[in-house]
């Protein structure tokens, strides 16, 4: 029976083939060009050679003439080849890493999260760093077959002066590469593990920097940090270990490349001795063994190279080959944005049951703050649809059975975490540019004071997660960019958690006022968007208990008066 490693290669595998496929123009461009080059360096000593084999003892001008022209073609060649072939490689490098960027990025945004075990700072690495080094592949074949060539040209000419000479520059190469081709392996085990902590180090201070506000609050700044100090000191440990493996690959590569490089002059200076050679062969081997030692440099580099680039693209395979958490359905709902949620039961949820009829304004006041992140977890299909009983439904279709477009397109729900990018007041609102107005979004959320603030208005320049940003006015921000889009159905989870109560009172009006005659359903425990609903739903315990107004829930409900008056 064979194993599935047997039966497919490996998904890192297929990624690397992937990318030479792609550039296998750009590769074969430059592989002429780069095997031009080393080709055109190789033939310069070789041109020694023959300068001081005949022209210096003929000693004719005219032949002094042919060779200085000689070495000038040489050395243009030399030069205009390499500068164009590393000019259509990196190109070609760049695109590539580029490419995979992207789709490493695409991943990531995709409606339907994917089943991988990867936090947003691993996968930043793995879109930067790893995506990288997988392209580096497309620079790597072409150089390793240059430096092949460098070292056939040098083989041939010196085994055309003496057969000795040419077999030794063989032996001796093969013999470095099976030395260097064992440790490179090494290598790449020991970079994939490197890149792994670093990445895991990312992601903590990524958490780091988004709670560090609620953790300066209770105090848990410190183990935090202790935690953080932890594992970027296990990455820094891996670091060293690579950067050990490193050097002791570079120096046995130097040190074997020298030893050949010795042996070739040793042997060509007692051949020249015993007569065997002439001194312009002498020349010539002592010149190619000098100018070996670097195509044999970058020849021996290349399986450190290859097994790095196997190493990322094993990691972005991870991202990559990762199956989606759910398969969408196909349906779309039916026009109106009535949503309906039917013996829900995931997490602390016990079976919650509640209708919105299109146009009504909602609010949930939930005792336990988990049972709304639960909620609001499976309205925004973060959560798989077979993962939980009961269903829930949007204009009259459930939301297994509907795509994700769809669902994105009539059911919003904001997040009360919402994240702020790097861009501007008006990117933030309005991401995709689609040019709707923003006017009434900025009003309803008062974001107004932000805007006038800056003399540069919606076009003011906010930095990456909204770091120039108070946490008011980053939560007012988020939630302009929900009113904004202007969905069937809106489900605001803790919109106001972060402002004042006055702010807040005007926020809740605002709200109740823009959404009239469109659904929408608001978590939250705050007074004034509670007084703003048209009617509100307690959920405790995992189970809707009691439905009224905020006025009259007040009136005749003790807990509820404990659970949310100010």
């Amino acid at each position: 029976m064979n194993t599935p490693d047997t039966e497919s290669p490996r998904p890192g595998v297929a990624i690397l083939r992937t990318a030479l496929r792609r550039n296998v123009g750009a590769m074969i461009a430059g592989t002429v060009l780069m095997g031009l080059y080393q080709a055109a360096e190789t033939a310069f000593p070789i041109a020694l050679g023959l300068i001081v084999e005949h022209t210096m003892q003929t000693r004719s001008l005219g032949s002094l003439g042919v060779s200085i022209g000689s070495l000038a073609v040489i050395i243009t060649t030399v030069s205009l080849s390499w500068r164009f072939g590393m000019r259509v490689l990196q190109k070609a490098n760049t695109t590539e890493a580029h490419r995979w960027r992207v789709q490493v990025a695409a991943c990531g945004l995709q409606p339907v999260a994917r089943d991988v075990d990867l936090k947003s700072g691993e996968i930043l690495t793995i879109a930067t760093e790893d995506a990288d080094q997988t392209a580096d592949i497309i620079e790597v074949v072409p150089l390793l077959i240059s430096s092949l060539v460098a070292v056939a040209v040098a083989a041939v000419a010196l085994g055309l002066a003496d057969l000795r000479l040419g077999l030794l520059v063989i032996v001796g190469t093969v013999a470095i590469l099976s030395v260097l081709a064992v440790m490179s392996k090494r290598i790449g085990a020991s970079t994939q593990e490197q890149q792994a902590r670093v990445a895991r180090a990312g992601a903590k201070v990524a958490d780091l920097i988004v709670g560090l506000r609620p953790l300066h609050g209770f105090g848990g700044n410190h183990a935090a940090f202790g935690s953080y100090r932890r594992v970027s000191a296990d990455a820094e440990r891996q670091a060293i270990t690579v950067a050990r493996v490193n050097g002791v690959y570079a120096g046995t590569a130097l040190a074997l490349n020298a030893v050949l490089a010795a042996a070739v002059s040793l042997t060509a200076g007692w051949l020249a001795f015993e007569g065997r050679i002439t001194i312009g062969e002498l020349v010539m081997a002592v010149g190619l063994a000098q100018f070996i030692m670097e195509p044999l440099k970058m020849f021996s580099e290349m399986p450190k190279y290859v097994m790095i680039a196997r190493a990322s693209a094993e990691r972005m395979a991870l991202v990559l080959t990762a199956p989606p958490v759910t398969e969408p359905g196909a349906e779309r709902p039916r026009p109106g944005g009535d949503l309906e949620v039917d013996d829900l039961r995931h997490g602390t949820l016990r079976g919650v049951r509640f209708t919105l009829p299109a146009g009504e304004f909602v609010a949930i006041a939930a005792y336990q703050p988990r049972a709304a992140a639960d909620l609001a977890a499976v309205l925004a299909v973060n959560v798989a649809p077979h993962t939980y009983e009961g269903a829930v439904r949007v204009g009259g279709r459930g939301i297994a059975d509907l795509s994700i477009e769809a669902v994105r397109e009539h059911l919003l729900v904001n997040p009360y975490d919402g994240e702020i990018f790097a861009g501007t007041l008006r990117t933030n609102i309005d991401p995709s540019g689609s040019g709707r107005s923003i006017e009434a979004a900025v009003e309803a959320s008062m974001l107004t004071d932000v805007v006038a603030l800056h003399r540069e208005g919606l076009d003011y320049a906010i930095r990456d997660r909204g770091a120039n940003l108070s946490g008011g006015q980053r939560q007012r921000l988020s939630l302009a960019r929900a009113l904004a889009a202007d969905t069937d159905v809106l489900v605001l989870h803790d919109p106001t958690t972060a402002v004042d109560a006055v702010t807040e009172q005007l926020i809740a009006r605002n709200v109740a006022k823009l959404r009239k005659g469109r659904t929408t359903l608001v978590l939250t425990s705050s007074p004034a968007l509670l007084d703003a609903a048209d009617r509100v739903l307690v959920l405790d315990e995992g189970v809707i208990t009691a439905e009224d107004t905020h006025r009259n829930l007040l009136a005749g409900d003790e807990a509820y008066c404990r659970a949310v008056a100010r």
